[in-house]
């Protein structure tokens, strides 16, 4: 096997506009962790500052005999960025944006409650600004979050951001993980370059060159600077892949190897060693009582709250929608919900009454829109959707707050894979359903804000797959936080 496998693959000639550019491209690779890390605690510190300032000034108004800022209090920003820096936060190669929002919560928790246990014990004027310090906790929490999101958004677009990566693979697998990576920069991996020892998969492989086979690691590895790997083979035989992880681990100093475990739970995963075997555990938290019952609670708050603050907002739109079109201005369907016991969802109506028959006719009419009901069960251009107000509900999302009365009521939850309708759902494999009944569906999730009305039936469930198996609270707050930029930058919505 070993001296099969040392014998490369001739490489053919590769266009200069595939190439050479892409090897110039490459050459000039500038990954700077230096300046990554500077940029990122600079934002953090910059916005735990403002917090603090912000919190004392909110504070003042409540309560105007609060002692001036104290020097000792603003240790906190410093305190923040060093657990951060502690914690692996900088420059957070491989941190998912849920996995960044999940560390900055408990560093800068930790960090101020230290502060009130001080403020509690200590004596002096400084004590008796703890409200304040209190509200600049609450700031801290979204302010850095967003600081971050904002720092890593606008500089992954420098040449110096992102870890260049080789992925060692150009099959399915590479071609997955070279989009996943190109289109997730916040994980900072830079794909570089692939190898492959398969003549056909030489050229691009999703926009990055396929520049030698596996056996020219070594030389790509040095010719370009690279030193991390990822290994994206997950068929390969054990002894090839033996054989050659002896020689990567002596090129490479971080090689991350996709599993054929791909689509398996990563958020609850753990590896095990069994006295040699290795072995995943792994969590599916939507079982745990105690999660659910969480879950449960912030549903209910969260939907009190937000009827009585949307009740103006649904009168007015209600009003609006029967200006334009007589009738109920409520749509209420029949969905599935969890267990597969059916529910009725309440919408603001966006249509015509006679939508379904509008629907038949213009499919009936017009092939390529038959065509793109059958790849998305959404139209673009759709007859159907009343003039003005109905466009309007549906960019904004704002057709679904009734909805809020079934998160209420126990039979939706905030975030989870929406309720789909009976011929859409009816589109899906039965395995597939079958998984979605064991949660409740929500009113926004992780397909809605990824992909929009731009995501076809593979990426809905792809994504609704996805939010099942990986569930956690930091998941669902990160959705709510994209929810609430979708609704107010929307894209791809119609």
């Amino acid at each position: 096997m070993a001296s099969a496998a040392a014998q490369p693959a001739k490489i053919p000639e590769v266009p200069p506009r595939n190439g050479a550019a892409a090897t110039s491209a490459l050459r000039r690779s500038a990954y700077s962790p230096a300046y990554m890390s500077a940029t990122m605690a600079a934002s953090d510190f910059a916005m735990l500052t403002a917090s603090v300032l912000a919190g004392f000034a909110l504070w003042r108004l409540v309560n105007p005999f609060i002692p001036p800022l104290q020097p000792q209090t603003l240790l906190v920003p410093l305190c923040c960025v060093g657990v951060f820096a502690g914690g692996a936060q900088y420059p957070g190669i491989g941190l998912t944006a849920v996995e960044h929002m999940r560390r900055i919560c408990k560093g800068v928790t930790m960090v101020y409650l230290l502060f009130l246990l001080a403020m509690f014990l200590a004596k002096g004027s400084w004590a008796d600004s703890r409200g304040a310090l209190v509200v600049a906790w609450g700031l801290s929490l979204p302010m850095v979050t967003c600081g971050r999101w904002l720092s890593i958004r606008v500089m992954a677009r420098q040449r110096w951001w992102g870890v260049p990566v080789l992925v060692i693979g150009a099959g399915h697998t590479g071609r997955a993980t070279v989009r996943t990576l190109r289109e997730n920069r916040v994980l900072g991996y830079r794909p570089m370059a692939c190898l492959d020892d398969d003549p056909r998969k030489y050229g691009m492989c999703d926009g990055v060159p396929v520049v030698g086979t596996l056996n020219e690691a070594a030389r790509v590895a040095e010719d370009f600077g690279i030193r991390y790997a990822i290994l994206a083979i997950p068929g390969m035989p054990r002894q090839r892949l033996e054989w050659h992880l002896h020689r990567w681990r002596r090129i490479f100093p971080r090689i991350l190897m996709i599993s054929e475990l791909t689509g398996i739970s990563t958020h609850w995963t753990e590896p095990r060693d069994l006295g040699g075997i290795t072995g995943f555990e792994t969590h599916q938290k939507l079982l745990d009582p105690m999660a659910q019952w969480l879950k449960r609670v912030i549903d209910v708050v969260a939907s009190a709250v937000g009827l009585l603050v949307a009740a103006p907002v649904l009168a007015a739109c209600a009003l609006w929608v029967r200006v334009a079109s007589p009738g109920n201005p409520f749509y209420i369907d029949r969905r599935e919900g969890r267990g597969g016991v059916p529910l009725l969802i309440f919408k603001l109506r966006t249509m015509f009454p006679h939508a379904n028959e509008m629907l038949e006719s213009h499919l009936a009419e017009n092939p390529a829109a038959r065509e793109e009901w059958d790849r998305f069960c959404k139209l673009k251009n759709d007859p159907r959707i009343l003039p003005g107000v109905g466009r309007f509900l549906r960019k904004t999302s704002l057709d679904e707050l009734p909805q809020l009365w079934n998160v209420l009521k126990g039979e939706m939850s905030l975030v989870g894979p929406r309720p789909f309708a009976t011929y859409h759902n009816s589109r899906f494999d039965a395995e597939f359903q079958e998984l979605r009944r064991h949660v409740r569906p929500g009113l926004t999730g992780l397909w809605q804000v990824s992909a929009r009305s731009d995501g076809d039936l593979d990426v809905q469930q792809t994504l609704d797959t996805y939010y099942i198996r990986n569930w956690s609270l930091w998941l669902d707050i990160y959705i709510l936080a994209r929810t609430i930029r979708a609704v107010l930058a929307p894209r791809g919505s119609y």
